[in-house]
């Protein structure tokens, strides 16, 4: 339980420190996918702001699907983490998108599944919808 609430923590400090970083081309990113994605940009552009620290294996704007690739924090080198993220709707709204967290733990050579703590995946989801709003309300600037 020790390791859940230090990853929360982690991606917790991780999220908020890169929801921070924003730019002024990144709501006119947002604007110019509105036509070209299938979901609501702003939790699209959002969701891909918060995650920029994970590699990506694979980005659907029209399904609204985004994929990670596996990831391990220096923190802590023998535990990984792999998110799905599913942006719902056409719409900001708090149930238009849902995270998915994987978690792995190193076992002498192979990587094992292990339990998440639900909290983490609450946690990003309101993370992405905080910088969705921003991206919003900079867009109405």
């Amino acid at each position: 339980m020790r390791h859940h609430r230090a990853l929360a923590l982690f991606l917790g400090a991780s999220v908020l420190t890169l929801t921070a970083c924003g730019g002024g081309s990144r709501v006119q990113d947002a604007q110019a996918e509105t036509a070209m994605v299938g979901v609501n940009a702003f939790l699209w552009r959002a969701t891909l702001d918060t995650i920029d620290f994970m590699p990506l294996q694979s980005a659907d704007p029209q399904s609204g699907i985004i994929i990670t690739e596996w990831y391990s924090p220096q923190a802590t080198p023998n535990e990984r983490l792999k998110l799905t993220v599913y942006i719902l709707d056409t719409r900001l709204r708090a149930d238009g998108i849902n995270v998915s967290v994987f978690r792995q733990v190193k076992n002498g050579a192979d990587w094992v599944d292990a339990e998440t703590d639900p909290d983490t995946e609450v946690q990003l989801e309101n993370a992405i919808l905080a910088r969705a709003r921003e991206l919003k309300v900079g867009d109405f600037s």
